[in-house]
């Protein structure tokens, strides 16, 4: 499904051939999403001890990643190569205390893009089917 606009789409007159990227408003949209998704980050007593000082680095990766897993711009790929979520993600305790301060952020990030329905619905999907594989230690 990644790259492709839903085939269930509530959206009006939407062109299947036209990826989920440009359907839900393109690199805009992104920023808005993971720009949201880091506010929430940056205070987060859990979550924040993972990352840098720094947060800007982290935040551009996850955009490029995130574009181009829907069908934007290959720009992750071709400055990172391979995206190996696991692999990287490896070296933190990712448990389910992550997981779930990890998808608060990203919900109220979703939800501040108020997307139709169904590319809400597509987009929640993916996130929390991946941040439920990213969990690597025990409870």
């Amino acid at each position: 499904m990644a790259g492709q606009v839903p085939e269930n789409s509530q959206v009006q007159d939407a062109d299947p051939q036209i990826s989920f990227y440009q359907a839900i408003g393109g690199h805009d949209t992104f920023v808005r999403l993971v720009d949201r998704f880091y506010e929430g980050i940056a205070t987060d007593p859990v979550l924040r001890p993972m990352y840098p000082e720094d947060l800007g680095p982290a935040t551009e990766r996850m955009r490029m990643f995130l574009e181009q897993y829907w069908g934007g711009p290959t720009t992750y790929s071709d400055q990172r190569g391979h995206p190996r979520l696991r692999m990287r993600h490896a070296p933190f305790t990712v448990n389910s205390e992550a997981r779930e301060h990890w998808l608060l952020h990203m919900r109220a990030a979703v939800d501040s893009l108020h997307l139709p329905p169904a590319y809400e619905s597509v987009l929640w999907t993916y996130l929390e089917r991946a941040a439920w594989s990213m969990v690597n230690t025990p409870d």
